[in-house]
């Protein structure tokens, strides 16, 4: 009660910040008669002024002021477009390193132009971070008039650049792209094998457009590169042709997990039937032989009763293609993970694409978490402002409109089932359109939106639907949504990019009326003629009520049903909303199914009647909020999983770095050979041990091995009575150094150096991926530890480290032994291979979802450890010659081996023998 008070007295802490914001509005106001009597001129100087004075010490915040007014100054001029004072107060929050929240239709593309253009005057470069491609593009070639008027470079960054245009972008004082293609040019950048083909620089500031949308919705899925691993097509369509025959109550499924589990019956029907087909070992499908089968089972069965097409994915010139859950989009390339794209393939019946292996991953949260100063704006972030600052350390504020907000939200309405919703619905459309209304319909998936399309076609409807199938035309769809009557169907309305403009967007029909039509008086006439009818159909627009947005179900996520209800009332505009739900809508009917209302609705509801209040709203929120909750609980489960995983990809990845910088690598290499031999002494000769307790013959086997050399440690033992350990250990190093210095002399220090780099990078390389490897299949059963009273995550921590620790001995000991072993021949000096393009997607590790995530295409099929090294010349097939007793030294260990078995050359041809 005293809170509410004092709240009312004061206003609440938000509101009181954004005030304390105004005395900074009016300093920057007070700049504007001077900045605005500059010539152009003196304008952009303005840009070399104020760099000067941050080189004379200065700080950002004390030329604020002054650079949000030259920036004001030079979008009037070449825009057209002059910042409003809250505008100017969410440029403040923003170069904060604070999240602006603004409503749909207030200029957040603008406001970001403020702290971008502040903090790219230190020269270290702004990521500016959208959340599609053609946002990426558009934003940039737009806001660059206003950056290139004051003397600032910018870039974009898109799919298929090559790496200098890539370099080229990141160079500039400002470069535009989306979170994906900045997180896979990181870890691309972790894959190369010098400084100088790397594409980024060091991170300086990042602002993210639709914050709430990449750093929530799609940071439940980390990102991952990866490679092809050996075809399984057949055994794929094979179960899957098992899993068909299965019934329902041979399985039990959960929505909420997205999980289907057979039954004790249904285990035993299936075991029969693979053992039939000849896929099973053995008659137990348990068996440790059968691991392979039970992983394709699960994911056929995931395949054929969790994922539905036309709602998860469509078939579209015989490839899968996956629909964006948040956004309703086709995602070309991209693919589900751990089989289970391969197995929605063999379901519908479609070439089936090899499966990856993982090479690279992060998170979005431990992506963004590396820039020492992160920003972010949204239309819907309060909701979520707990997680925001949990994870990434940021405060929201809500920034107040411009205009005060003219929208009407009506209560919910409920119905018994989604015919007699849908039926209502196209109804109440028919009845505000016929008006003049226009109306803006928000669906979850496809089907509900071609569901909804008969309604309307019954109804004599004339409507627009916008949904991954016609997706290229949606900025069209989405401007004219705003028209006189305009009836628009749309599967998601989350990061369109593009505002509902009443009466019509002019930009838009200028676009499809007048192109090809010459510059002239003609043209002019044109261009004035539609500005009046836009003008006239605005006002009959507003008459009518401005835009109808209508909720076809409630989003599980509150912050998907405030961006669909954003999308009226833009800038005082005036506007309604309203959601019409039913019990057959998956949020009640998976979250909500036994509750007392859900009882109460099916009991004494009529068919076809509707009811609403606000209590019913609040029940819906309140469900809203458990899910919000549980999806939290994911995204938090996601970062603490891979801030294990973070903490040693630092490790690897700086150590890559180091390598390559460095002009020499012979003291990491020496380190390694001394603590390889210090652990094989150690294993055969336990300290205070005497020499009849050692095991000499296991330590000279080893030596030969690992060292390329025959230490004679029995003669050692029968010549000296003191020997022990340490002195064994001294004199085998001093031999492994002697044995590898020889090597070095045959060659000039440069060449030796590259050799050792490559070597040092290929082992580093490998080692890692197959550790991810491991780190996936622990994180998969990890959690039953639980069942041992043990808490999963703590395990997952003990045993990841010790198997980090296994991986650094195993680098340690490949690096040894390739170097004692290698012969070189000198051979003409060729180009650098360049590093592939790979695989690359945005997998959810927990759902199984893909969000989001692009193909690079090319040369995906090439498997990072199969690259020539880098700084060793490659034979030509003379030199190898058919023997393959004189392929050692000419062939990579971790090359295909020349006889065309398939096999890497070590763990062929090119095996170590004692």
């Amino acid at each position: 009660m005293l809170g509410g008070l004092a709240k009312t007295l004061f206003g609440s802490s938000n509101e009181r910040y954004v005030k304390s914001l105004g005395a900074i509005v009016q300093k920057i106001n007070a700049f504007e008669p001077a900045i605005s009597a500059m010539d152009d001129a003196a304008l952009a100087n303005q840009t070399l002024l104020f760099r000067e004075r941050l080189a004379n010490g200065e700080k950002l915040d004390s030329i604020l002021p002054e650079a949000f007014a030259t920036v004001r100054e030079a979008a009037r001029r070449t825009l057209g477009q002059r910042h409003y004072d809250v505008q100017m107060i969410g440029g403040i929050v923003l170069h904060r390193g604070e999240i602006a929240e603004m409503r749909t239709g207030e200029g957040k593309t603008l406001v970001a132009t403020l702290a971008t253009y502040l903090n790219a005057l230190p020269g270290e470069g702004v990521h500016v971070i959208t959340v599609n491609d053609y946002l990426a593009k558009r934003d940039a070639e737009w806001m660059a008039q206003v950056y290139g008027f004051l003397g600032l470079t910018t870039g974009v960054i898109i799919p298929n650049l090559t790496d200098q245009e890539r370099r080229d972008a990141y160079a500039a004082d400002i470069t535009y792209g989306t979170n994906n293609e900045f997180g896979f040019d990181y870890l691309r950048d972790n894959m190369k094998y010098d400084r100088a083909s790397m594409v980024q620089r060091p991170f300086s500031m990042a602002i993210v457009d639709e914050v709430d949308s990449v750093l929530i919705d799609e940071a439940r899925t980390p990102l991952i590169i990866s490679g092809p691993t050996d075809d399984r097509s057949e055994l794929y369509m094979g179960v899957d042709a098992i899993v068909r025959q299965l019934v329902p109550i041979d399985y039990e499924k959960d929505e909420k997990q997205r999980t289907v589990v057979l039954t004790e019956d249904g285990t035993e029907k299936v075991e029969r039937m693979l053992e039939n087909a000849g896929l099973l070992v053995g008659a137990n499908l348990y068996d440790f032989e059968n691991t392979q089968v039970v992983h394709h089972l699960n994911q056929a069965l995931r395949a054929n009763v969790m994922f539905k097409r036309d709602i998860d994915y469509i078939v579209k010139e015989g490839k899968v293609i996956i629909i964006d859950e948040f956004t309703g989009r086709m995602m070309d390339g991209r693919r589900w993970s751990d089989g289970l794209h391969q197995a929605v393939e063999a379901k519908e019946g479609v070439q089936i694409e090899p499966e990856n292996q993982t090479l690279a991953s992060i998170t979005f949260q431990n992506y963004f978490r590396m820039y020492p100063k992160l920003a972010g704006m949204t239309g819907t972030a309060a909701t979520e402002a707990a997680e925001f600052y949990d994870i990434y350390k940021m405060n929201v504020v809500t920034i107040p409109t411009n205009l005060p907000v003219a929208r009407v939200d009506e209560e919910d309405e409920f119905y018994k089932t989604t015919e007699e919703k849908f039926g209502a619905i196209a109804k109440k459309i028919r009845e505000h359109s016929a008006k003049g209304q226009p109306v803006l319909v928000g669906t979850v998936s496809i089907e509900k939106s071609e569901l909804l399309s008969e309604f309307l076609k019954k109804e004599g409807v004339e409507h627009a639907v916008l949904n991954a199938r016609h997706h290229e035309l949606e900025a069209g769809i989405v401007a004219q949504a705003g028209r006189l009557g305009a009836v628009t169907i749309a599967t998601n309305m989350a990061g369109r990019g593009t505002d509902i403009q009443l009466g019509g967007n002019l930009e838009f029909r200028l676009h499809d009326e007048l192109e090809g039509m010459e510059e002239g008086p003609q043209r002019d006439a044109a261009i004035e003629q539609i500005k009046a009818e836009i003008a006239a159909e605005k006002a009959r627009v507003i008459e009518a009520g401005g835009l109808f947005v209508l909720g076809t179900e409630r989003h599980e996520s509150r912050r998907i049903d405030n961006q669909l209800r954003g999308r009226s009332g833009r800038q005082g505009d005036p506007g309604l909303s309203r959601f019409y739900l039913s019990l057959d809508d998956d949020l009640l009917r998976i979250f909500g199914s036994n509750t007392l209302f859900a009882k109460m609705m099916r009991n004494n509801i009529e068919d076809g009647e509707a009811i609403g209040s606000k209590w019913l709203s609040k029940a819906i929120e309140t469900a809203q909020k458990k899910v919000e909750a549980r999806n939290y609980d994911i995204r938090k489960q996601v970062v603490e999983y891979d801030d294990v995983m973070n903490d040693q990809r630092k490790v690897i990845y700086e150590q890559r770095a180091d390598i390559m910088d460095a002009d020499t690598v012979g003291e990491v290499v020496t380190d390694m050979r001394l603590e390889t031999v210090n652990s094989i002494v150690g294993e055969a000769c336990p300290p205070n041990s005497y020499p009849e307790q050692w095991d000499v013959a296991g330590l000279k086997e080893k030596v030969s091995s690992m060292l390329a050399i025959e230490a004679p440690i029995d003669e050692w033992i029968r010549t000296e009575e003191a020997i022990g350990p340490e002195l064994v250990e001294e004199r085998i190093r001093e031999m492994a150094d002697e044995h590898v210095n020889s090597k070095a002399a045959e060659l000039d220090p440069e060449t030796w150096t590259s050799i050792e780099k490559s070597i040092l990078l290929q082992n580093l390389d490998h080692h890692w991926k197959e550790h991810l490897a491991m780190l996936d299949a622990l994180r998969q059963v990890v959690h039953l530890r639980a069942y041992a009273q043990k808490t999963p995550i703590n395990e997952y921590k003990h045993e990841a480290f010790a198997m980090f620790e296994r991986m650094l001995a195993n680098i340690r000991e490949d690096v040894t032994r390739t170097l004692a072993f290698a012969q070189f021949r000198m051979a003409p000096p060729q180009d650098l291979p360049e590093l592939p393009d790979f695989l690359t997607t945005h997998i959810d590790p927990l759902t199984g979802l893909d969000n989001t995530g692009d193909y690079d295409g090319g040369a995906a099929g090439l498997v990072f450890n199969q690259l020539p090294p880098l700084g060793i010349p490659q034979p030509s097939g003379e030199d190898l010659g058919t023997d393959p007793a004189q392929w050692e030294g000419l062939v990579s260990r971790n090359a295909p081996c020349p006889c065309g078995s398939g096999l890497k050359y070590k763990h062929c041809h090119g095996a170590l023998t004692a």
